[in-house]
C-alpha cells in the first residue's frame, strides 16, 4: 500500500515536502490541507504585491499540486473540521507547515491600543487574506511609525507611500488601494533598536526605497559608519557593505520635489504607546549596540502618529494536538520529528528565518524522515478524510476549484493588474458553485 502523507499548510514548506516525497520515486499518496479555499501561503498573502516575480514561484507549486498522486484539500480548518489526533489516526504520517502567521506582542506600555497593528496583520489586509476582510486600519494620520528593520517593514513602509502608477501592475486589491492612495501619510518612520550594519533588509529591498516615484528615502549621514566592523562571514560582511553604500546614496535624493518621506532610523527603541485608548504618538529612546545588542541612552524622543505597525517578528498559532517549545515559541520537535509519523517543517519547525527557499531543505529532510520511519502505507488516508468532512457537512474545495477562482480574479483584474482578488471566502466560493 502506498503511503498516505497529510501535509497541513500549502505555503512553500508544504509544497517542497510534497515535492521531495514525490522525488523520492515511493508510493505516496499526499493530500495537501489548508484552512483557505485558496493554496500558497504567503506567496499570495505574505509577499508584497509590489513583487509579482516573487510570486511566480507558485507556479512551480502548481506542477506539484497536479500532479496524480497530490490533492489540495481546502477550506478545512484544524481543530474546527477536523482534528490533529482524527489526520493521524487516518493517515500514515502527518506534516506541519502551518508558518508562524501570528504578530508577537510589542511588549510596551500602550501596545494594546486601537491604532497598534503588528506588520501579519497589516500584510494580511493590504494582501486581502480572509482573515483580515472586515479588518480596515485608520489611515488618518501623517505619520506612521513602523518598528522593525528587515524586509517586512520595508514592504510595509514601501505599501504606504508607492504612487496609484507605481502600484498599477500589482495584485493589491482595488478597494484597499484606493484607500491607502487617499490616506494623507506624508511620512512613515522605520524605528530600528540597532544599526544599519545589524539590520535585517536584503540590498534588492533597499534599493528599491531609492527609487521611488513620489517619497524621498531619508537617513542621518551620521548613523552610518564608514566601515562594517564586528565578526561577520565574509559573505554577510559583503551584504552590510552594499546596504551601508546604497543608504550613502539616500541623502542624495532630492526630498524637494518629492511629497512623501521615509525615514530610516536607526538606534532607536519603542518605550510607550502614547494615547488614551487610541494611540497619538509613541516615545522612542535613544540607543547604542554594545556586544551586539541595543542599549538604551536615557535619551527620548516622541514622534506624533495614530498607527504604529510592529515588525518585530511572527508567533507561532498552535491547535490542539500540536506540542509547542516554549523557549523557540516553534513545534516541539527534535530536527522536524515531533511524534511517530508526526513531523514539522519549515517555520513551524525551525523558527521565521530565510527568505522562501530556504524552507526547501525541510521538506527534504522530512520526505526522508518519514520514508525512514514508514516502510509501507496501513492507514485509509484521503477516503477516510473526505468522507468524515462529507458527513460533517464541510464545504471543502478541491485544486480544480481553485482553479477557478484564479481564473476568474484574473477576469475580473483591472487593467495592467494580474488579477482582482477575492477578499472573502464566500465570494471564492461563490465561483466555485457557478463553475
Amino acid at each position: 500500500m502506498p503511503i498516505r502523507i497529510a501535509v497541513i499548510g500549502s505555503g512553500p514548506s508544504g509544497f517542497y515536502t510534497a515535492d521531495a516525497l514525490l522525488k523520492s520515486e515511493a508510493a505516496v499518496e499526499i493530500d495537501i490541507i489548508d484552512r483557505l479555499p485558496t493554496p500558497f501561503g504567503l506567496i499570495r498573502a505574505g509577499v508584497a504585491p509590489d513583487h509579482q516575480s516573487t510570486k511566480r514561484v507558485s507556479r512551480a507549486y502548481e506542477r506539484t499540486a497536479l500532479d496524480e498522486h497530490v490533492h489540495y484539500i481546502g477550506n478545512v480548518e484544524i481543530g474546527r473540521d477536523v482534528s490533529i489526533e482524527d489526520l493521524r489516526e487516518m493517515y500514515d504520517a502527518v506534516v506541519v507547515a502551518i508558518g508562524m502567521p501570528g504578530d508577537p506582542p510589542l511588549g510596551v506600555p500602550g501596545d494594546d491600543k486601537i491604532g497598534v497593528v503588528g506588520a501579519t496583520k497589516f500584510v494580511g489586509w493590504y494582501n486581502g487574506h480572509p482573515d483580515f476582510a472586515d479588518f480596515k486600519p485608520d489611515l488618518d494620520t501623517k505619520a506612521v511609525a513602523v518598528i522593525g528593520n528587515g524586509n517586512v517593514a520595508i514592504d510595509v513602509a514601501r505599501v504606504l507611500v508607492k504612487t496609484a502608477d507605481e502600484m498599477a501592475e500589482t495584485d493589491l486589491p482595488s478597494a484597499i488601494g484606493a484607500y491607502i492612495q487617499n490616506a494623507p501619510i506624508t511620512d512613515v518612520y522605520m524605528f530600528g533598536r540597532r544599526g544599519p550594519v545589524e539590520a535585517k533588509f536584503t540590498n534588492v529591498e533597499l534599493r528599491e526605497m531609492g527609487q521611488l516615484e513620489n517619497a524621498a528615502s531619508i537617513v542621518d549621514p551620521d548613523c552610518l559608519p564608514e566601515e562594517v566592523t564586528g565578526e561577520w562571514s565574509d559573505r554577510d560582511k559583503r551584504l552590510r557593505e552594499r546596504n551601508l553604500t546604497t543608504l550613502r546614496e539616500f541623502p542624495n535624493i532630492d526630498v524637494g520635489t518629492k511629497a512623501k518621506r521615509v525615514h530610516f532610523a536607526f538606534y532607536a527603541q519603542p518605550i510607550e504607546i502614547l494615547g488614551d485608548d487610541i494611540v497619538t504618538g509613541i516615545r522612542m529612546e535613544k540607543t547604542n549596540v554594545v556586544d551586539g545588542r541595543a542599549r538604551g541612552t536615557g535619551e527620548f524622543f516622541e514622534i506624533e502618529c495614530s498607527l504604529v505597525i510592529p515588525a518585530i517578528g511572527y508567533a507561532l498559532q498552535p491547535f490542539e494536538g500540536l506540542p509547542v517549545d516554549e523557549n523557540t515559541g516553534c513545534t516541539a520537535n527534535d530536527n522536524g520529528r515531533i511524534a511517530d509519523g508526526f513531523y514539522a517543517v519549515g517555520w513551524a519547525k525551525r523558527g521565521p528565518t530565510g527568505v522562501i527557499g530556504t524552507n526547501k531543505p525541510d521538506g527534504k529532510i522530512a520526505a526522508e524522515q518519514i520514508l525512514e520511519d514508514i516502510s509501507e502505507g496501513s492507514k485509509p488516508g484521503r477516503a477516510s478524510l473526505i468522507a468524515r468532512l462529507d458527513e460533517q457537512g464541510v464545504r471543502w474545495t478541491s485544486f480544480d476549484d481553485w482553479q477557478a477562482i484564479n481564473e476568474a480574479e484574473i477576469a475580473n483584474a483591472r487593467p495592467k493588474a494580474p488579477r482582482e482578488k477575492f477578499v472573502t471566502i464566500d465570494d471564492m466560493l461563490a465561483v466555485v458553485d457557478k463553475a
